[in-house]
């Protein structure tokens, strides 16, 4: 497969950015300052939206009317001015997990397109495996915790989520590598300009495959498998687990990350592979605007089908959990091997 000339350009361009050392690098402008805030702010903002139009989108499809979109907003307010319980049996882990965890969501949008189809001046800090990651060590630092209060319902949930994320994470590791060896490069913009410029590669079944794969992992993340429950009173709750003994603003720390990776892991999906169009190209401020009506418009759809598939799929046992991510972590394999033979 050979790539075009503007994408090979892109990547021959960023590459060299990456390799130079700092003190030849321009410096930033104020132009640029402002662009890289506004992806860092647009996932944090708007995370709690996505979670509350998810969530609204369930209680339409069950027939009820629902809390409406800001009731994450109201739920993180309520939070954050309530007292702090802290277990006796907790250490430095419980205080560092949340701050680990904030902290490595708020790292990754610089690393993505979020509104801009080009890299900004600190996105060659890290490729998509490093993105990765980053998102992978705060989810560890929640399982330790979880596992530090010694509690019969947190050790439950951190080894539950230790058991999905040995497929979990080979799969992801299989469809970054896919997304290499399509696109010649680790970075997501990359991948975004070939998908834009090369319709074939983008209705091919090497592609197609990854985009397949990394939706089964989209809902195995945001706890959409049918194994999950997103309420902490049901027994077969992970993520609600982990964080049970948590209170307060650092419950309330723990859930806005949480709905950060979700905002990340559906911008990775839909700016690098289900919609890589839409993107600023220049980024002045109308286009910024645009770029922000069309991820709200990506999410959308995508939310609808998460949903959708949430909804019609009945709960299923917990040792069925590999089923769905055997299924990504094949398909994962078919898009290497369609590499190789096209």
């Amino acid at each position: 497969m050979r790539l075009g000339p503007a994408v090979l350009s892109l990547a021959n361009s960023i590459e060299a950015a990456a390799e130079a050392p700092c003190c030849g690098r321009p410096a930033l402008t104020g132009r640029d300052i402002a662009l890289q805030l506004a992806q860092v702010l647009s996932v944090l903002l708007l995370a709690p939206l996505l979670q509350g139009v998810i969530l609204q989108f369930e209680e339409r499809v069950q027939r009820s009317q629902g809390l409406g979109l800001f009731q994450p907003y109201r739920d993180l307010w309520k939070l954050f001015h309530k007292q702090i319980v802290v277990p006796e049996t907790a250490s430095w882990l419980y205080w560092a997990a949340p701050i680990v965890a904030f902290t490595t969501t708020l790292t990754v949008p610089i690393l993505i397109p979020v509104l801009t189809d080009y890299p900004l001046p600190l996105s060659d800090m890290g490729d998509i495996l490093g993105g990765g990651l980053v998102l992978t060590l705060g989810s560890f630092m929640i399982t330790l915790a979880g596992l530090d209060t010694r509690s019969a319902y947190g050790g439950i949930g951190s080894s539950r989520a230790v058991m999905v994320a040995i497929l979990a994470e080979p799969t992801l590791i299989l469809v970054f590598v896919g997304i290499t060896l399509l696109a010649k490069a680790m970075l997501p913009f990359v991948v975004n300009h070939l998908l834009v410029a090369e319709p074939s590669i983008y209705w091919g079944p090497t592609h197609l495959f990854l985009v397949a794969a990394f939706f089964v992992l989209l809902l195995v993340e945001t706890d959409r498998l049918p194994i999950h429950s997103s309420t902490h009173i049901e027994i077969y709750m992970i993520e609600e687990g982990r964080i049970l003994e948590y209170s307060g603003p650092i419950l309330a720390i723990l859930r806005w990350a949480s709905m950060m990776k979700e905002f990340i892991l559906y911008t990775i999906f839909c700016n690098v592979l289900l919609f890589p169009w839409g993107l600023s190209r220049q980024g002045a401020a109308l286009g910024i605007l645009g770029s922000l009506g069309a991820l709200a418009l990506k999410f959308l759809v995508v939310a609808c089908v998460v949903v959708a598939v949430e909804t019609v799929q009945s709960r299923l046992r917990f040792y069925r959990y590999q089923e769905p991510l055997a299924a990504s972590f094949l398909l994962a394999i078919l898009a290497i091997v369609g590499t190789q033979l096209g």
